[in-house]
């Protein structure tokens, strides 16, 4: 099942996931992982409890619907992780651009410090 299509099933049928209560597939983004993960563990467990072993092997519709709920969590799952991982990524290279500025200020200081009076007297004048 395509990730449009599981999301399109859980529109459409209503999911609900258990977490404190029930809450419906939309609620999951505002969740953490380890919530997520906590609702993985639940379903995972409600999987094995109606799962029976089976010469005929034909999945149930609760099956269906825990298997499509399980796709679900760990679609959101893997995506907050990526949006974590790019945040972090940002913010690396925000810190590195401004240790960057912050040696370019210092090494423009040390060079105008080197200056001598008379072309500072004469950058001041320039300067009005």
């Amino acid at each position: 099942m395509s990730e449009n299509n599981v999301f399109e099933v859980a529109v459409r049928s209503k999911f609900r996931f258990p977490f404190r209560g029930s809450i419906s597939t939309e609620d999951l983004w505002d969740l953490t992982v380890q919530d997520l993960d906590t609702i993985f563990k639940s379903l995972n467990s409600q999987l094995k409890q109606v799962t029976e072993e089976s010469l005929l092997d034909t999945p149930t519709e609760q099956n269906k619907e825990i298997l499509a709920k399980v796709e679900i969590i760990k679609y959101v799952v893997s995506v907050k992780l990526e949006e974590k991982a790019t945040r972090l990524k940002a913010k690396e290279k925000r810190e590195q651009r401004q240790k960057i500025m912050e040696i370019i200020s210092t090494k423009q200081d040390t060079e105008l410090q080197g200056k001598s009076l008379e072309e500072l007297s004469k950058m001041l004048d320039e300067l009005g």
